[in-house]
């Protein structure tokens, strides 16, 4: 599907797109994603008539933008949200020459690589809901589009939004970037492990992290962290603490809430040994899902490390 071609056609009929590839319809929802009672009850909404002033972009990009909805696609949207933090991969995968404004037509496209090319996947503007909320992602601002469309669009590519629940993080990295991805096992941790985090995050690579236990189950521990759950590490930095350094590393949860409330985090006493001017820089006292932790602590509670570049 061309999307220039078939935008140009719409405008020239008056028309909304819709597309006969991923139609509003069960089959793209997928059979077992939801029950059946349920599946029934799923409506398919644009943009446009949920919102008076929809955008697809408010205010830059960003990883608050994203709040993961019914399906269990955290492994994505943990990968999504690496990429908000990385301009040079992000305007690859979401084109500029689309919007609610200018030329609108009810159709998008998002690329992403695929066996070693990219690929430009075109979809309709209508999202599914199930009683009035986001079956997907929804984004924070309610007239913001990016994440539930482009979550479409990955979806499309998938074959269904059932095909979504559940993934490798990993994999969802590489189909952001075209790029080259290394795995760690942090219950076998590379000596050196947090000086390759600070390396990787000065290099800004994108990484990511997981929990295990089983991803439908999503139990959260009495800690904050959840099992079975894929998490973006959002920085590693080493700053001055007390007498000596300390390696900590900043974690989101694509959930958009819900952190750790172990040592270094939000309001951990940690913080009060730290000078105001990096406390000041590095510390965001808010529910929005992003917490700091020290390595030590992040070995001991997560399973994986992923990073990713676009060269080795």
């Amino acid at each position: 599907q061309d999307f220039r071609d078939l935008r140009a056609l719409c405008l020239s009929q008056g028309l909304l797109f819709e597309d006969a590839t991923f139609p509003a319809h069960i089959s793209s929802v997928g059979p077992s994603l939801l029950p059946e009672e349920k599946l029934r009850h799923v409506q398919w909404k644009r943009p446009t008539e949920l919102q008076r002033n929809p955008h697809l972009i408010m205010d830059g990009v960003s990883r608050f933008d994203i709040m993961q909805g019914e399906i269990g696609d955290c492994w994505m949207l943990a990968a999504l949200g690496s990429l908000t933090l990385r301009k040079q991969f992000l305007e690859n995968v979401l084109p500029k020459d689309q919007g609610f404004q200018d030329d609108y037509a009810g159709i998008f496209h998002f690329r992403f690589w695929q066996y070693g090319e990219w690929v430009d996947v075109v979809i309709d503007d209508r999202l599914p809901f199930l009683n009035g909320r986001y079956l997907s992602v929804h984004p924070r601002t309610s007239n913001e589009f990016w994440p539930s469309l482009l979550e479409k669009a990955y979806a499309k590519l998938r074959g269904s939004y059932q095909n979504l629940n559940g993934g490798y993080l990993s994999d969802a990295l590489v189909d952001l970037t075209g790029g080259v991805q290394v795995q760690f096992s942090l219950k076998d941790p590379p000596p050196d492990l947090e000086e390759i985090l600070k390396a990787a995050d000065k290099s800004r690579c994108l990484m990511g992290c997981s929990t295990s236990g089983q991803s439908r189950r999503n139990i959260e521990l009495r800690n904050g962290i959840v099992q079975g759950h894929a998490y973006t590490v959002t920085g590693a930095v080493k700053i001055p603490y007390k007498n000596g350094w300390k390696h900590i590393i900043r974690i989101w949860n694509p959930w958009g809430h819900g952190e750790w409330k172990g040592p270094w985090s939000d309001d951990s006493p940690q913080w009060d040994h730290v000078e105001p001017k990096y406390r000041e820089a590095l510390l965001r006292n808010k529910d929005d899902g992003e917490f700091w932790m020290s390595c030590k602590n992040f070995q001991e509670q997560f399973s994986w490390l992923y990073i990713c570049n676009n060269t080795p």
